[in-house]
């Protein structure tokens, strides 16, 4: 049973009501450290406090689960000399990604408490750039000297390894402390125990430069399915490595990111529940003033063809189904090119596959809206639901073939703007939905007028 059941958690508000200490410590002791935090977050006051007191020893591990705004609750809450001890038992990382994101004046209290030693790595993760490898490293890795045999290395690994990040994957480092090689605990295991471990390890080794950028991180555990990658500097030495629960948090990261550009907004910096009200409305702000100025352009077109539209008042009708049906083939365009230029499915210089792929598909989809198009107006008139007069034909013929360029054209624009984007050096999300709508709601005004034009002179024009 986990804490996500609702009689779980009923039973340890029992337990906390009759005081029964050793029942409450023998179902904590039964959870992982991150269903602790769960348990945790459907607890307030006194019953929070007993509890967290009853975690016991694994009150940082826990402690690093919880979210990011109930860490910094707690540490306001805390008296500076339990606060630096719970921190200082906390992985490295986590530390600091935590130390990032307090006060500068909490920050300090944590450092100028914490053991020399912490605070040197601390300030070696803080050093790096958010959005960089080094600040998502750990240097709790298992070191072992080339020279080593396995039954050596195992020897060691039992030594030194009870409070390492990871044990799966061991690494090779030289006297001068740089990377040689790297050898999964397995293939240690199963060879013999006289051989040396550099001949134990497998071809195609992989490490990350601590500058690397999240995002190509992210595209390294994806291409080398591994569990854990080491992290070096310039010279090739050893500084930590990067395991994959934290690349998890990376790429959930990533994607919140993407779906609210994708969304027409600037990418929020805090959880959607944590953020101020101000700050929402700067973030949404921005991006919806630049499409309404956008819209504005659209106005101007309608006004272009405002004799046109006096003449054959029945074209207004149909304007929103003609721009809509532009927006939507172009934002389904920009989704999908957007999300495989991210996992690398399309490159740059896919372009003009891409466009005479897209150009198919904006001509078939747009087909299909045409004939829809047609049999609706044809069907309308037919019936008698709508009376468009005697040329219903020609307009229905001209809202068939406006369908078929505005969608082809939305389409075209979608796919091929977030390469655009992505050439100039630019977020490709940025060329979210509603900059694509917005972008063909002008062009398919114009598409269509064009057409109405063409098709219906002589007689409504």
């Amino acid at each position: 049973m986990t804490p996500i059941d609702p009689d779980f958690k009923t039973r340890m508000a029992a337990l906390i009501d009759k005081r029964d200490w050793h029942a409450l410590r023998r179902e904590i002791a039964d959870l992982h450290s991150a269903d602790i935090a769960e348990l945790l977050g459907h607890f307030e006051g006194d019953e929070f406090n007993i509890l967290f007191r009853l975690v016991g020893k694994r009150k940082a591990d826990a402690f690093s689960y919880f979210p990011v705004e109930r860490q910094k609750e707690l540490i306001r809450e805390t008296e500076p000399a339990q606060l630096s001890q719970l921190v200082s038992q906390m992985q490295p990382d986590d530390r600091a990604r935590l130390i990032s994101v307090l006060p500068r004046e909490t920050s300090n209290i944590i450092l100028a408490r914490l053991p020399p030693s912490e605070i040197k790595r601390s300030l070696v993760s803080l050093s790096y750039p958010e959005d960089t490898a080094g600040r998502y490293m750990t240097p709790d890795f298992v070191a072992l000297d080339p020279e080593m045999t396995a039954a050596e290395a195992l020897a060691h690994i039992r030594q030194v390894g009870r409070k390492k990040e990871t044990l799966n994957v061991v690494y090779l480092v030289d006297k001068d402390g740089r990377l040689v090689e790297d050898v999964t605990l397995g293939n240690l295991v199963l060879a013999d125990p006289e051989a040396k471990v550099l001949d134990i390890v497998e071809p195609g080794f992989v490490d990350l430069r601590d500058t690397t950028p999240q995002e190509k991180v992210l595209e390294a555990f994806r291409k080398y399915d591994r569990v854990a990658l080491p992290v070096t500097d310039a010279s090739g030495h050893m500084l930590g490595i990067i395991t994959v629960d934290d690349v998890m948090d990376v790429a959930e990261d990533e994607m919140t990111e993407d779906m609210q550009k994708i969304g027409g907004m600037d990418a929020l910096d805090e959880a959607y529940s944590q953020t101020g009200l101000w700050q929402m409305v700067r973030k949404r702000g921005v991006w919806l003033a630049v499409l309404f100025i956008g819209e504005l352009f659209t106005a101007s077109a309608m006004a272009h063809y405002e004799q046109e539209l006096a003449r054959a008042l029945v074209l207004t009708l149909f304007i929103p189904l003609i721009i809509s049906s532009g927006g939507n083939s172009g934002s389904q365009a920009a989704s999908l090119l957007i999300r495989a230029l991210a996992l690398k499915d399309v490159a740059l210089a896919d372009w003009w596959r891409v466009m005479r792929r897209e150009l198919a598909s904006g001509l078939a989809l747009g087909t299909v809206l045409g004939i829809l198009g047609f049999v609706r107006v044809t069907l309308w008139q037919w019936v008698g639901v709508v009376d468009y007069g005697a040329h219903s034909f020609l307009i229905a013929t001209a809202i068939g073939l406006s369908l078929v360029g505005v969608v082809t054209f939305g389409t075209l624009v979608g796919a091929l703007l977030p390469f655009l984007l992505k050439r100039l050096g630019l977020d490709p999300a940025t060329s979210s939905a509603p900059f694509v709508a917005t972008l063909v709601d002008v062009t398919g005004l114009v598409i269509y007028f064009q057409v109405a034009a063409l098709i219906l002179r002589g007689t409504l024009l």
